[in-house]
């Protein structure tokens, strides 16, 4: 038996499905505690946590609930590292608006001036009061990079909570791989990795894994063409530009959605494989798509 429900929210197309003698239940149940997230943590509407610490920027800090203090605290420790990944690159993604009609190339000077306001060290975190301070008055924060994979992973939680054998999670494409899948007698699932130079569920090839999630960055579907020039809507805080690099998206398999979306960034600012990544607990491996057609297999087998 199969039971999927699509809606809409975290702005994107949802697709919840789950296998075995359920009722809807555990599927309604999922898409309200996704719309109780997008409550706390979006940055879409005027009111929402994350929208009250932005409004107070420069001004005071802001108590939020525990579960937005938890995942403020991982996006800016990730921040931090300094490796592509920026919470606070909200003000320079505005300058730039790539995917909006007023989508431009800014002014140099526009740009330095931007990227003042994107110091993840100016993010003062209370562990005891639960309280985030943006100090500069027009910083923001944006937990749009690692907001799905945490929600993705509370929902498998939830889940496995209403006995749920089996299921697929789908948050636009930041997907959850629940228990044994129904269709193959090993009870792993056949994944698909994204072709960025065809049509969408164009596969490069297929990867075969137990249970996990799967979290792609790419560069092909958002993008802004000035004279000639193609810029991508994925900008480096170190610079304040597109990321300048050769691959087109790469894909992480994992066991935590919310770690694969900091890592599936990871490993698209490097550019390529790094050293013993995949051996990291809980990390699959990962997928790498090439701008010239190149697919590179790092810690899976791509069967194609």
């Amino acid at each position: 038996m199969k039971q999927t429900k699509v809606g809409h929210g975290l702005g994107t197309t949802i697709t919840l499905t789950v296998f075995g003698e359920l009722t809807s239940v555990a599927l309604d149940a999922a898409f309200a505690l996704i719309a109780e997230y997008e409550d706390r943590l979006t940055v879409n509407r005027a009111v929402s946590e994350v929208m009250a610490v932005n409004h107070a920027a420069g001004e005071h800090p802001v108590a939020v609930s525990h579960a937005t203090y938890q995942l403020v605290q991982r996006a800016v420790a990730a921040s931090r590292e300094n490796f592509g990944f920026n919470a606070l690159i909200g003000p320079l993604v505005k300058l730039w608006a790539i995917g909006f009609a007023d989508a431009h190339v800014p002014a140099e000077a526009d740009i330095t001036a931007r990227q003042q306001l994107i110091d993840p060290q100016q993010v003062l975190l209370d562990p005891d009061a639960q309280t985030v301070f943006l100090q500069q008055s027009g910083m923001e924060l944006d937990l749009g990079g690692i907001a799905k994979g945490e929600i993705a992973d509370r929902v498998a939680d939830l889940w496995r909570a209403y006995g749920v054998a089996s299921g697929i999670i789908d948050l636009g494409g930041n997907l959850v791989f629940v228990g044994a899948s129904p269709h193959r007698p090993d009870g792993e699932w056949v994944i698909g990795v994204q072709d960025p130079q065809r049509a969408r569920h164009e596969e490069v090839g297929r990867v075969c894994l137990p249970a996990c999630t799967a979290v792609t960055s790419g560069i092909y579907e958002r993008f802004l063409i000035v004279d000639g020039q193609q810029y991508h809507h994925l900008l480096d805080s170190r610079t304040g530009h597109p990321l300048q690099t050769q691959l087109s998206g790469v894909t992480v398999f994992a066991t935590q959605s919310v770690v694969a979306e900091t890592e599936a960034k990871r490993l698209f600012f490097a550019g390529a494989p790094l050293p013993g990544w995949h051996q990291k607990p809980g990390i699959f491996g990962a997928v790498f798509v090439y701008q010239d057609g190149r697919v590179v297999a790092d810690g899976v087998t791509l069967q194609h």
